[in-house]
C-alpha cells in the first residue's frame, strides 16, 4: 500500500479564487477594495483559501509577480473598509514608505460602549499579550502605538467614535478602546461578555483612506459609507435615544 501525504495547504494558498470585489478605485499603480467583514486579507492557519488575496489574484493575474499580491496593509476579518494594494513593485515600495512615514490617512467609524465623554487619544504600547499568545494588548515594551479619536454621536450606553491611526499596530483600534474602557460592540476578543446592544461583529469600519498617488504624486482620498449592519445598529441606538 502507498501512503500518500495531504498535500500542505500552505502551499496551496496562492491560488486564485472568483470571489468578487468591491472595487472603489483601480489604475496602473494601485487597486482600492471596500472590503466587507468576514473576508479574511491574507492566508494563514485555518484561512488558506477564500481570502482577499485569492481574490486579488484572480482579478489580476500579474499580482502573483509582488510580494502578497501587492497587499501593503491589513484589517481584521471582522473588520469592514477600506483598503489599498499595490499592483507594480514600484507602489508597493512607495505605498510602505508612505505606511512608514505616518503619511497615510486612515480613518475609521466605531461603536463602543459606554458615554464617550470627550474627543482625545491613547497613546500606549501594544505587544502580545504575556498569557493569552493570540492576543494583543497594552504591554511595557510594546511597540510604539498612537490612535486619535472623536466624538460623532452619543447614546444612551454607547458612542459613535471617528478613530484616527498615527501607527499601524495588530488590532490597535480595539486594544487601544478596551484599554481607555471602552471596548467594541460586538468585539468577541477585547469586548464585554453579554454587553447590550447585541452584535455580531466588533462594530469597525475603515471609512477613510487618503494617501499620495505612487506615479503623479497626487493627493487622493476615499470615503466608503458603512455597510448595512452597522448602519442597523447605528439606527437603533439613535432610535433608543
Amino acid at each position: 500500500m502507498e501512503i500518500v501525504p495531504a498535500p500542505d495547504p500552505a502551499a496551496l494558498a496562492h491560488q486564485p479564487e472568483d470571489i468578487p470585489l468591491d472595487i472603489i478605485h483601480e489604475d496602473a499603480a494601485l487597486l482600492v477594495i471596500n472590503k466587507p467583514a468576514g473576508l479574511v486579507v491574507h492566508p494563514g492557519s485555518g484561512n488558506w483559501h477564500g481570502t482577499l488575496l485569492n481574490a486579488l489574484l484572480d482579478h489580476s493575474p500579474a499580482l502573483a509577480g509582488i510580494p502578497r499580491a501587492g497587499i501593503v496593509h491589513r484589517l481584521d476579518r471582522d473588520t469592514s473598509g477600506l483598503l489599498v494594494v499595490a499592483k507594480t513593485l514600484e507602489a508597493q515600495t512607495d505605498l510602505v514608505r508612505q505606511l512608514q512615514a505616518r503619511s497615510v490617512t486612515r480613518e475609521y467609524l466605531a461603536v463602543v460602549l459606554g458615554r464617550v465623554a470627550r474627543d482625545g487619544k491613547v497613546e500606549a504600547p501594544i505587544g502580545r499579550h504575556p498569557v493569552k499568545r493570540t492576543r494583543m494588548a497594552v504591554v511595557a515594551g510594546g511597540r510604539h502605538a498612537t490612535t486619535h479619536y472623536q466624538v460623532v454621536e452619543r447614546y444612551p450606553n454607547a458612542t459613535l467614535l471617528r478613530c484616527r491611526l498615527e501607527t499601524g499596530r495588530t488590532h490597535q483600534i480595539r486594544v487601544h478602546l478596551a484599554a481607555l474602557g471602552h471596548p467594541l460592540i460586538g468585539d468577541a476578543v477585547y469586548g464585554r461578555r453579554n454587553a447590550m446592544p447585541v452584535f455580531p461583529r466588533q462594530a469597525l469600519h475603515a471609512e477613510r483612506l487618503a494617501l499620495r498617488h505612487p506615479q503623479s504624486g497626487r493627493a487622493l482620498s476615499w470615503r466608503a459609507a458603512p455597510p448595512a449592519d452597522m448602519q442597523r445598529l447605528i439606527k437603533a441606538l439613535r432610535k433608543a435615544s
